[in-house]
């Protein structure tokens, strides 16, 4: 079956410890089963304009939204011991860990995979293997950017890449594929 977890963060400047929206959904059968979203003040609450313009997330939207530190607690419970993905996982489990030490807190044990690598396997012929450009190529509607939108894009890809090559499982499916699951906090 397919199990597992998708993960997405905006952030509010270029820092990977400026997290300012979090989502995470579960998959279990193949199925959405659970969602979690949050806004996230990050440090100072300090934004670039730059990075608002890519999400639309403002220090007024932030202002009374709880540090990561508050959050983590919840998050956590939907990462551990779960395979995770992200859509350019580098950035997310950068992002993950860098407000993971600042705030001086320690993740659970959880392993997870790069769905940019799952679709560039798949589905090759795709002019770029960014989420709009794969999320088209699938015929999802979502909006870009939106954590929640962009971890639901993400938890489909390994779906869809499983019915494509005949992998009942995750597992199969990363061993089929060839592609890396590793355990967080290792490089």
């Amino acid at each position: 079956m397919m199990d597992f977890a998708a993960i997405d963060f905006e952030t509010a400047t270029a820092k990977r410890d400026s997290a300012c929206s979090v989502a995470v959904v579960e998959i279990r059968g193949g199925k959405l089963v659970d969602s979690y979203y949050s806004l996230i003040q990050p440090p100072g609450n300090a934004y670039h304009w730059f990075n608002t313009k890519i999400h639309g997330i403002t220090r007024e939207d932030t202002a009374d939204a709880p540090d990561f530190a508050g959050i983590w607690p919840e998050l956590s419970e939907h990462l551990a011991g779960r395979i995770v993905v992200a859509h350019n996982a580098r950035f997310d489990m950068g992002v993950l860990a860098a407000c993971l030490a600042r705030q001086g807190l320690r993740a659970p044990a959880f392993s997870y995979c790069d769905t940019v690598a799952i679709s560039r396997k798949v589905w090759p012929m795709l002019a770029n293997h960014k989420l709009g450009t794969v999320g088209a190529f699938l015929h999802i509607k979502f909006h870009h950017h939106n954590a929640l939108d962009d971890a639901k894009t993400c938890a489909a890809i390994p779906i869809y890449a499983g019915r494509a090559v005949g992998a009942e499982d995750f597992s199969a499916l990363a061993h089929d594929l060839g592609v890396r699951v590793q355990k967080f906090g290792q490089r």
